[in-house]
């Protein structure tokens, strides 16, 4: 679950996390009633103690008003639109954006006032306005061969002696915009980068959009450099920055219309590398493999065994037992396993699936099986086409699709129904494209549940999802959910009314933020909950992870989630991951949203305590699986019962049991060689070595050096 709206990082982050915004997904935060005065004192050249200074949190109303000239882009998805966004040049050579943004209840008011310097890179950079976040208060300014930056996040100072583009923590698209255009101004296509870092843009395709007077040529670029997956944007003939489109669109208003035609150029130009990657990062045993002396993760019966040999034939796993009880072939390879463990493939039950390169970082962390539960439909099925010819390296993709009802918070890649009857026309075409699940939404009608619900049970598709406004989860389980997702649907049984009938908005996070740290767990209200989900075999997909970053960490805290990454990504993606969760009501404090994240775990471990069915996933960036599983055990499940949550509980969940989920024989190979005892450490998950998809053999050193990442995380201390 993870932010920020048009900065840099919103475009890398966007297209990870289309679902929780965590510290992946959205912009920055407030600013300054003092801006005009500041932007007139810089342009003066007075000191950068002046520049850097923290004013007020500018009102919105105090943010810039674009001219009736501004280049106005329209922010929008298969969901509907989202906002608007301006960018024009002042009378100065300024360059100034404006942005306004509503994502199911989370909004984002930004403005960027931005100068740039003599060497063609900025001087100056003010952002203003509001975000989930809080205050996106942001300067930037060079001055006596200093660069020094303030954001809500960080601050610093570097010496300044050749050009470098200031890349902000945050802002509208203008500031992606205005990065882009000078990227692609150089010969090299490449930028050095503040506060550290360089990027590179390559071009992939051209387009024609538009037509008669509107009809014009794009090209395809792809930057690398400031994310761990390449970020695809277009640009106008002129090397300009044109659109961005990765879920969420920015795009010029008078080629609104041409989104999907976009991302289907898009898709395909980036679909052209997955083929040498998987030739690269593939091999294919021409034998037997041996893994000798493991300890092993028995997920059926939820143990640890030691000293254990594992023989993997043609795909399929031949042979279990003790070192002493299994024979290894004549010419097998064998794989000593002293120091080490051998586990099932991961899943991760909750990850929407950003690019070709969410597989390959999936696949470094152990991670063979994904549940998408709710994505692009066509570039889902785009990738299921391409992984089963050979053409990409991908875990296995168990998808559902996603259905909301129409209104300002649909969700960005619904697929949308305004009637009940349409809905159930979604679930048919949902189960003719070879979808495992439906996921319904906050906006979805509620008085169409019992009977969508039975249509897809009658077609054999697992039903879950978000609850639809002004219902109960209890309300959803009596109408047939198989599973509720997210811990904050659970709680959300004990909330107020009000609470309740504005749930699809942003009440869905500040409600549980709210009365969470007083709900009674042992109360008739929540035991009646946990006693049905566990009697009725109702699935949780709680996404503990998602929750943690949207309520612990102030801005500037790094997620325990991303700490032992640290030093492994590129400078500007690690400097995303300090954003802060959600900024709290003025009556609140930050004690009383981690109080109340408290109070979730504890719900966790009665859940599990009762019996009710656990199934681990992210809704991240494709890095923390392990540590949802660490919080596992912080409710108090052993390491066993937490690894089982992200192995044979997820197969049986998606009817998979009798091929993947545990080592036994005649089941797929799909392993991951870990090195370390998470036994004893859950964290050691981390540490990947050998990877097993169908019984090819993966380097998880090659994988992380594809996905993006320089290195190994750190191995865990505790």
């Amino acid at each position: 679950m993870a932010k920020r709206s048009g900065s840099i990082y919103t475009v890398l982050l966007l297209k990870i996390c289309m679902e929780i915004p965590a510290k992946l997904l959205l912009c920055s935060a407030d600013r300054r009633r003092t801006f005009r005065m500041l932007r007139t004192l810089m342009s003066a050249g007075l000191t950068l103690l002046i520049v850097l200074a923290a004013p007020a949190q500018a009102p919105v109303a105090d943010l810039t008003k674009p001219p009736a000239t501004a280049q106005h882009f329209i922010i929008q998805s298969t969901g509907g639109k989202h906002g608007d966004s301006w960018m024009w040049t002042a009378a100065n050579g300024n360059r100034l954006g404006r942005e306004s943004m509503n994502l199911r209840g989370q909004v984002f008011e930004l403005d960027l006032d931005g100068k740039t310097g003599s060497d063609g890179m900025p001087s100056m950079v003010v952002i203003r306005g509001v975000t989930p976040s809080g205050d996106a208060a942001e300067t930037f300014a060079i001055s006596a061969g200093a660069a020094r930056w303030k954001s809500p996040i960080d601050a610093g100072t570097s010496n300044y002696s050749a050009p470098a583009f200031y890349v902000s923590q945050g802002g509208p698209m203008a500031a992606t915009a205005w990065f882009i255009d000078t990227l692609l101004a150089k010969p090299n296509k490449t930028l050095d980068l503040l506060p550290g870092g360089r990027a590179h843009a390559e071009k992939l395709t051209d387009l024609e959009v538009g037509s008669g007077p509107t009809k014009r040529a794009i090209t395809l670029w792809s930057v690398t450099g400031i994310s761990t997956s390449p970020i695809p944007v277009w640009a106008d003939a002129n090397q300009k920055f044109f659109a961005i489109s990765m879920g969420i669109a920015w795009l010029p208003d008078a080629y609104a219309g041409e989104q999907s035609r976009m991302e289907a150029a898009q898709a395909k130009a980036l679909a052209s590398q997955a083929p040498g990657l998987m030739k690269k990062l593939v091999t294919t045993p021409d034998g037997p493999i041996a893994f000798r002396g493991v300890r092993l993760f028995d997920a059926d019966a939820v143990r640890f065994l030691t000293d254990q040999t594992v023989i993997v034939d043609r795909g399929v796993i031949a042979a279990v037992g003790t070192r002493e009880s299994v024979t290894v072939p004549a010419g097998a390879r064998v794989i000593e396993g002293r120091g080490t463990t051998l586990i099932p493939g991961l899943w991760d039950c909750h990850m929407h699936v950003g690019d070709d390169f969410t597989g390959l970082q999936e696949l470094s962390m152990g991670v063979t099986s994904v549940r998408d539960p709710g994505n692009d439909d066509e570039r889902t099925m785009d990738r299921r086409r391409r992984a089963s010819a050979g053409a990409l390296l991908f875990p296995h993709v168990y998808p559902s699709s996603l259905i909301d009802g129409k209104g300002p918070y649909t969700a960005q890649v619904a697929n949308v129904a305004t009637s009940e009857a349409e809905a159930i026309r979604l679930i048919h075409r949902a189960k003719a494209n070879g979808f495992t699940g439906i996921k319904f939404y906050g906006t979805f009608n509620p008085a169409w549940l019992p009977a969508s619900i039975a249509e897809a049970h009658k077609l054999g598709l697992h039903v879950h999802g978000h609850i639809p406004a002004g219902i109960r989860p209890m309300d959803a389980i009596n109408d047939g959910y198989d599973e509720i997702t997210h811990i904050n649907w659970i709680i959300m049984q004990a909330m107020p009314d009000d609470v309740i009938k504005a749930s699809n908005g942003m009440m869905r996070f500040e409600g549980p933020g709210r009365y969470a740290k007083d709900v009674d767990l042992d109360g008739p209200t929540m035991k009646t909950i946990v006693g049905a989900m566990a009697s009725k075999h109702i699935y949780s997909d709680p996404t503990m992870v998602a929750f943690e970053s949207l309520y612990v960490p102030d801005n500037g805290d790094l997620s325990p989630s991303y700490a032992p990454f640290v030093g492994t990504m590129p400078p500007t993606t690690e400097r995303s991951f300090r954003t802060g969760g959600f900024a709290v009501p003025k009556d609140l404090t930050r004690a009383d949203y981690r109080a109340s994240w408290a109070k979730m775990v504890a719900l966790l471990q009665r859940m599990h305590l009762a019996g009710v069915p656990i199934v681990a996933g992210t809704d991240g960036a494709g890095i923390e699986i392990v540590r949802e599983l660490e919080i596992y055990v912080q409710a108090g499940f052993t390491t066993a019962e937490a690894l089982a949550a992200a192995t044979i509980a997820p197969a049986r969940l998606v009817g998979q049991e009798a091929k993947v989920g545990s080592v036994k024989v005649g089941k797929d190979a799909d392993l991951a060689l870990i090195e370390g005892d998470p036994s004893a450490r859950i964290g050691d998950l981390r540490q990947t070595r050998v990877i097993m998809l169908n019984g090819k053999l993966l380097d998880a050193d090659a994988l992380r050096s594809a996905a993006g990442f320089s290195g190994r995380p750190r191995p865990t201390t505790e």
